[in-house]
């Protein structure tokens, strides 16, 4: 399990108490600047905390090797950096460092996950926004650890691909995190959803229950229809 405890950063989160379970695909979902990808990224330590914890599995963050967080947790950021001169099986072999072994059934099985396994010999910076994308997904997959962080994992992606990206993080035998800005996703394919805004969770639970009209319509100010499985949006009039 992830928790934490009254997590604050700068001000930009306010006593974030969240409890992510080892099974199931929770959803962060909230406005622009709610303070999702930031709250991700300490849950991965690449931010620290101005107040408040993070534990893994009932360890503090803070205290765990580098090695063992990579052997619990892989992360998909967003993909803003320069490629690496690197070839897209050699990105996902990545994947297996902390484990220390060269593994290549779990690296075969991550890029044909994703869609990849032709372009395996390419390199990265060949490869378009989406094909790169995938290949960070299909690293996380190959890094086989009991949690994956994901933000905004289907930027980039055209449908075919959005869609077998949600398919195969539903089937992961870990507990997937996820940072989301399409609610209808959200609805579809999380177990539970925390809802952010200004820095505060303002609801969570089951997404049927919190991703409402009543609960969405003053954090985003736009007019919310929901029927049983799909939410539509207006601007609210002037």
């Amino acid at each position: 399990m992830i928790t934490t405890r009254d997590l604050s950063f700068k001000s930009i989160l306010h006593g974030i108490d969240l409890d992510i379970p080892d099974h199931g695909i929770t959803g962060l979902v909230g406005p622009n600047g709610s303070g999702k990808t930031t709250l991700l990224r300490c849950l991965f330590g690449a931010l620290q905390p101005t107040a408040g914890e993070v534990l893994i599995n009932g360890s503090l963050l803070k205290k765990l090797s580098a090695r063992d967080i990579a052997k619990s947790l892989s992360v998909v950021s967003q993909d803003n950096d320069e490629p690496p001169q690197m070839t897209v099986a050699e990105v996902v072999r990545l994947g297996r460092l902390p484990h220390r072994d060269n593994n290549e059934t779990k690296v075969l099985e991550a890029l044909e996950q994703v869609g990849l396994t032709e372009l395996a010999t390419r390199f990265l910076p060949t490869l378009s926004g989406g094909e790169r994308q995938r290949a960070m997904i299909a690293r996380a997959f190959a890094q086989d650890t009991p949690h994956m962080l994901l933000d905004e994992p289907t930027n980039h992606l055209d449908i075919r691909y959005t869609l077998d990206v949600f398919h195969s993080i539903s089937h992961y035998q870990g507990s997937v995190t996820v940072v989301l800005h399409d609610l209808n996703a959200a609805l579809e394919y999380c177990d539970h959803v925390y809802l952010l805004n200004y820095g505060k969770i303002v609801a969570s639970g089951p997404p049927d229950q919190v991703l409402v009209p009543a609960i969405l319509e003053p954090v985003y100010n736009v007019a919310v229809t929901r029927t049983r499985d799909h939410l539509q949006f207006e601007r609210l009039q002037p």
